[in-house]
């Protein structure tokens, strides 16, 4: 089932794997899940066992699709599985305006 997730181009976020039958009762998987940038800038980043990952957002804004196969068939066949996830990455807002001061000066120029 594909997943939408919508964050700045600031951020990152943490995704994990939790592997379930048709009845929703939890599932094993033979071997790690791999998980591969197919569309976009943004980076991943999984961890040892494959089963979590965090995304970090590109610089630019823009979606990012990212593809995560799995084999279902403990033993000796594959049933490969996949889902995709599309990293929405929007534009931080403005927070605050940076105003900077200048050094004053004199209203009128000095007498001759």
């Amino acid at each position: 089932m594909p997943v939408k997730i919508k964050i700045t181009n600031e951020q990152k976020v943490s995704v994990t794997l939790t592997p379930t039958t048709d009845s929703g009762k939890p599932a094993k998987l033979d071997g790690k899940p791999t998980w591969e940038v197919i569309i976009g800038d943004s980076a991943i980043e999984v961890s040892e066992e494959g089963l979590t990952a965090v995304l970090t957002s590109s610089d630019n804004p823009g979606d990012t699709q990212i593809l995560i196969k799995a084999d279902a068939d403990i033993g000796e066949g594959v049933e490969e599985i996949s889902d995709v996830i599309t990293l929405e990455v929007v534009g931080a807002s403005a927070k605050n305006l940076g105003i900077t001061v200048g050094k004053p000066e004199p209203k009128t120029p000095p007498a001759p």
